[in-house]
């Protein structure tokens, strides 16, 4: 089953001759290190950076040398060269074309009629001029696989973007010498870019951002800041990081590197739901049956295994979660980074009934502690200034300043999500935008379907079914009188008439969404609700 990589490496190493060892006669110090998986390519240097190895003097052996051969501006020149299919996934994929993230932009600057734009942008640097790209361009693109990466290793994880495949796959115990490289992808990595909007990598490990008004709390032990300066509360992680869950031990290879580029948004990318684990009802496969394009993680599978061994598989994908063993006691998942097996429980019959009453609800609906909301923030484009251009990799005319206020860290309101599920969400902006080719300031109040990455065991039913702020109604004071239920908003009223802290209203006004069919729970909803019988 490994005969096609055996075939590959072989192909990569005689194309790229045999007189590599003239590298390492001035370069003795970068060998790869025995821990590397390309340590099989250690005499071959030019197989990953090109060059001229064999040429006669220095600058001829130096001539088409690509340092980093990892970054995506390289990388089908030198990854490609074993890795073909992974290289075109991630060049095609999300996190390289940017294209959720461009889109849903455009569609809050008003510059697209929906969210999913018109799905023809190969790329970030594709983006122009307009105010929405312009915030791209200036603020947001540094996510963006394509960007060179500054710095080797994982120690400034909190900063470091870009990068291309050098972004997960670094190990940070490269402290000298060549850098090692792993499939073994630390949190870190992760952060990087999933420390902001979602903020689901700060959550999931229990930090939430909050203003500098919050030294001046009585308490402040549990504050801190991150590398990169911003202030952070501790509060209770995710349960599955509580039991040493690294991301990489939910998120599989597809929803990670590929093929993502037939969906509009990450969140539709992912592979990997709840259910695949603690519900897991779908047909299993064994070894003689695992995909091609997987067949690289054989050799990682961490417990006995032979070809009637049967591994659970993912619903949406049919992913086989090769480091689940379904044993007769149960299934045990093996964390693939801090090593050992945890095991899985089942979902619970007693505090899962099927009754028919909450079959819309994700598990998220009842299972997320907190999730990070913004309900104040004015943007504003100052020609005068100049800022980082992301695109151009330089400093350019015009700058983006921001202020923002009302940061809460507590329970989310909840929605309809795009596929009919009752999800959390959380306001993607209420704001306002001040920019030269505007008119007047716009003001917009929008909120975005979200999975916190806050797991905790589910919430009692008062919590929502009493809650004006799980509702969407924003905090304040409901009433129940003989006409029905009403609602006194605590915060003062916006622009748009609605509380500033509203995602809906009683009377059926809505916020906007940043997903196509995702809406706020309508005036009966949100009756049907607060009329359950709670205990």
């Amino acid at each position: 089953m490994k005969a096609p990589l055996l075939i590959s490496l072989l192909g990569v190493l005689l194309m790229a001759g045999a007189a590599h060892a003239g590298c390492l006669s001035c370069h003795e110090g970068h060998a790869l290190q025995p821990d590397d998986p390309h340590y099989e390519l250690s005499e071959s240097c030019a197989s990953c950076h090109l060059g001229k190895p064999d040429a006669a003097n220095v600058s001829t052996a130096h001539d088409g040398l690509v340092a980093s051969p990892g970054e995506l501006a390289n990388a089908t020149g030198a990854c490609a060269g074993c890795h073909a299919e992974e290289v075109a996934h991630v060049l095609s994929g999300l996190m390289h074309t940017g294209r959720g993230m461009v889109n849903v932009t455009r569609f809050t600057f008003g510059e697209e009629p929906y969210p999913e734009g018109p799905g023809d942008l190969s790329c970030c640097d594709g983006l122009g001029d307009s105010p929405a790209d312009s915030l791209l361009r200036k603020r947001c693109a540094s996510c963006h696989l394509g960007q060179p990466r500054h710095q080797v290793g994982t120690d400034h994880a909190i900063g470091s973007r870009g990068g291309g495949c050098l972004a997960c796959h670094l190990s940070a115990e490269a402290a000298a010498g060549h850098p090692v490289f792993t499939r073994r992808v630390r949190d870190e990595s992760c952060v990087g870019c999933h420390s902001r909007s979602g903020r689901i990598a700060l959550n999931y490990a229990g930090l939430a951002e909050v203003d500098d008004d919050a030294l001046q709390r009585t308490d402040t032990s549990n504050l801190g800041y991150l590398p990169d300066g911003r202030l952070v509360e501790q509060l209770r992680a995710d349960l599955h990081h509580r039991a040493g869950l690294a991301c990489i031990d939910c998120h599989t290879k597809r929803d990670v590197m590929g093929p993502t580029s037939g969906f509009q948004h990450g969140s539709d990318a992912v592979d990997i739901q709840c259910q695949d684990c603690h519900a897991n009802d779908q047909p299993r496969i064994t070894v003689p049956e695992w995909p091609s394009d997987l067949a690289g993680l054989l050799d990682a599978i961490p417990f006995p295994v032979t070809d009637a061994t049967e591994f659970l598989v993912t619903e949406r994908r049919g992913t086989p979660l090769w480091h689940v063993e379904v044993a007769s006691g149960g299934s045990f998942l093996h964390r693939k980074l801090a090593g050992g097996r945890v095991p899985i429980p089942a979902l619970s019959a007693t505090h899962h009934p099927d009754d028919g009453n909450h079959d819309r609800l994700a598990c998220s609906a009842c299972h997320s502690g907190w999730a990070p909301q913004c309900y104040g923030c004015h943007m504003e484009y100052d020609p005068g200034q100049e800022q980082w251009d992301h695109v151009d990799r330089a400093f350019t005319p015009g700058a983006w300043i921001d202020d923002r206020w009302g940061i809460r860290n507590d329970q989310p309101p909840l929605g309809v999500g795009p596929h009919g599920r009752i999800v959390p969400f959380v306001p993607g902006m209420v704001r306002s935008i001040e920019h030269p080719a505007f008119d007047r300031p716009q003001f917009r109040r929008l909120f975005a379907p979200l999975s916190p990455h806050t797991v905790t065991r589910g919430l009692e039913c008062a919590a929502c079914h009493r809650s004006s702020a799980a509702l969407g109604l924003g905090q304040g004071r409901l009433n129940h009188e003989e006409e029905g239920w009403t609602f006194e908003p605590s915060g003062r009223v916006l622009a748009d008439g609605m509380p500033e802290d509203a995602f809906v209203t009683m009377d059926g006004r809505a916020a906007e969404t940043t997903r196509r069919g995702a809406r706020g729970l309508s005036p009966e909803e949100l009756t049907r609700i607060l009329n359950a019988a709670v205990p």
